[in-house]
């Protein structure tokens, strides 16, 4: 990166997530106790937020205000996931991993990966001795850090009261923000999290611009790998036979809130509504009606 200082922040975070990662890592193989695993993952950002902000100790007004937008939604993300993870039981993504040291393994070093990368933007920040006054971006990241934010909290609360409701059971989420996103929380966290980026720009200088992997590999993480392909799959073997099930997936966009669409050329929903063909793959083919 641009200075010595930040490679020695960058190398701190990565020690200090690793250390964190492993330490749950342990409690998980020893104890078999998977429901703390996202809990890990958004504390781990905290840490990193407020350690960097804590050791560089300038505290300019955009490293505050970056660390907070980071806590406030690590906090509210990560109890969220703890809370819902005890009231619903056991973490189903683990099913094939308890018995197999190996594959979690991989899965905690997956999450450390996560937590570096995305918190990049933040961490340059809080390590740069650069402060130049507010900009436009600075204004336009915040905002879209509280809209991504926003759609991400309300998402996950309309989600977990559906579920929540017997009336509900055996049902997909289509209420709230879910009438126009099939994954709103995804989007809020993309959203949200490119807000960030957005707002580091201005002390950004050479090298340091590299820090636009963090957002680019938290998009493609959830476009591609283990976020909505995992969550298509599920839900196409669950409802894949059921005719509004079908009609919903059709019409609701899969990623950014939009109002339900009749219908749209397939290049067109996969050009600018991330509407890829891997998300239908396990769809069952409709039956001729004869």
């Amino acid at each position: 990166m641009g200075t010595v200082l930040d490679s020695h922040f960058l190398a701190l975070t990565a020690i200090v997530t690793v250390g964190y990662q492993l330490l749950f890592f342990v409690i998980t193989a020893l104890l078999k106790f998977d429901k703390v695993t996202d809990f890990a993952g958004s504390t781990n950002f905290i840490i990193i937020a407020v350690l960097t902000l804590v050791l560089k100790g300038t505290y300019h007004f955009r490293q505050v205000v970056l660390t907070l937008l980071v806590v406030v939604w690590g906090l509210r993300l990560g109890l969220f996931l703890l809370m819902r993870i005890l009231q619903w039981g056991e973490d189903r993504r683990f099913d094939e991993m308890r018995g197999n040291l190996g594959k979690l393994a991989i899965f905690w070093i997956f999450q450390a990966v996560w937590v570096w990368t995305v918190s990049l933007p933040l961490t340059v920040v809080n390590a740069s001795d650069r402060d130049p006054s507010l900009q436009a971006v600075d204004i336009i990241g915040w905002i879209m850090w509280s809209v991504g934010a926003s759609i991400e909290a309300s998402a996950d609360q309309q989600k977990l009261a559906f579920k929540n409701s017997p009336e509900n059971r055996g049902k997909w989420c289509n209420v709230g923000v879910w009438n126009y996103s099939r994954h709103p929380n995804y989007f809020g966290e993309i959203f949200l999290w490119w807000g960030i980026f957005i707002a580091s720009t201005p002390v950004l200088e050479g090298a340091e611009w590299l820090v636009i992997l963090g957002p680019i590999f938290l998009t493609l993480l959830l476009l591609f790998v283990s976020g909505i392909p995992l969550l298509e799959e599920s839900a196409d073997k669950k409802y894949g036979n059921v005719a509004a099930y079908r009609v919903y997936k059709k019409t609701t966009s899969p990623l950014i809130p939009l109002p339900p669409i009749a219908y749209l050329p397939s290049w067109f929903k996969a050009t600018f509504l991330f509407e890829f063909p891997l998300y239908s793959r396990n769809l069952p083919q409709e039956q001729p009606n004869w």
